[in-house]
């Protein structure tokens, strides 16, 4: 699981501090997150031990822009710019919940966004690696989760085709919808891992997916829920 980096996280913690002075304290924040913990995530089912602890631990208002941090640890999608948003927080803890990260766990995700997401799997799996088609994000992203983590990678690319050579993963996590589960992600999954991703028309309620790639290499395939997230985009 994730060790922080000592000099990177002094950075984090300056670039915190100089982020204007009409902001919650640390101690506010904190019971703001474990209050987001109590009333949105386990309240709703959400039982796993590893990930409330990652909930309760990785900063959310850290992962949105200034002017959007009063409303971090509501139960909402928050805009972070360029058309993309950070996922509602029951959303994070069940797309983290259901693929069951350990800690020797290897975890592709395709969408950092923020980074919100990959900081959370950060806090309980071994490597995180994360990609990013909209360079800017990607390299705010980069900046925030290489000052607290030494154990996530951030990668700026088209996410269809995956991180090959760090395949296979024991789990994917795809945080745009897709009109259709990318050939190369099923290809880069572990016999035996799972991939949680959003299908269906980016102007339309989606279907939350559940790949399941068998010890035989068979795949499965099962809807979990409806949901609305940011199309998947692709280089031209």
């Amino acid at each position: 699981m994730g060790t922080f980096n000592k000099t990177g996280a002094a950075v984090f913690i300056l670039l915190f501090f100089i982020s204007g002075f009409n902001q919650l304290t640390a101690d506010e924040y904190e019971r703001e997150r474990n209050r987001m913990v109590r009333t949105q995530i386990s309240s709703r089912g959400i039982s796993d031990r590893a990930t409330l602890d990652a909930m309760r631990n990785v900063p959310r208002h850290l992962y949105v822009p200034d002017v959007q941090r009063r409303y971090a640890y509501q139960d909402r999608p928050l805009p972070i710019g360029y058309g993309q948003t950070i996922s509602q927080p029951f959303i994070v803890a069940f797309m983290t919940e259901i693929i069951e990260p350990g800690p020797d766990s290897k975890i592709l995700e395709i969408g950092a966004g923020s980074g919100y997401q990959a900081a959370v799997l950060a806090e309980i799996v071994d490597q995180v690696y994360t990609i990013e088609i909209i360079r800017p994000l990607g390299e705010q992203a980069r900046q925030k989760l290489n000052a607290q983590y030494d154990n996530v990678y951030v990668k700026i690319a088209d996410g269809y085709h995956g991180w090959e050579e760090h395949a296979p993963f024991d789990a994917i996590v795809v945080t745009a919808a897709a009109e259709y589960i990318p050939p190369p992600l099923v290809e880069q999954l572990r016999e035996g891992g799972k991939m949680i991703i959003p299908v269906g028309s980016p102007f339309q309620m989606q279907q939350l997916m559940l790949v399941e790639k068998g010890e035989d290499g068979r795949i499965s395939t099962r809807s979990l829920m409806p949901v609305r997230f940011v199309p998947f985009e692709r280089a031209n």
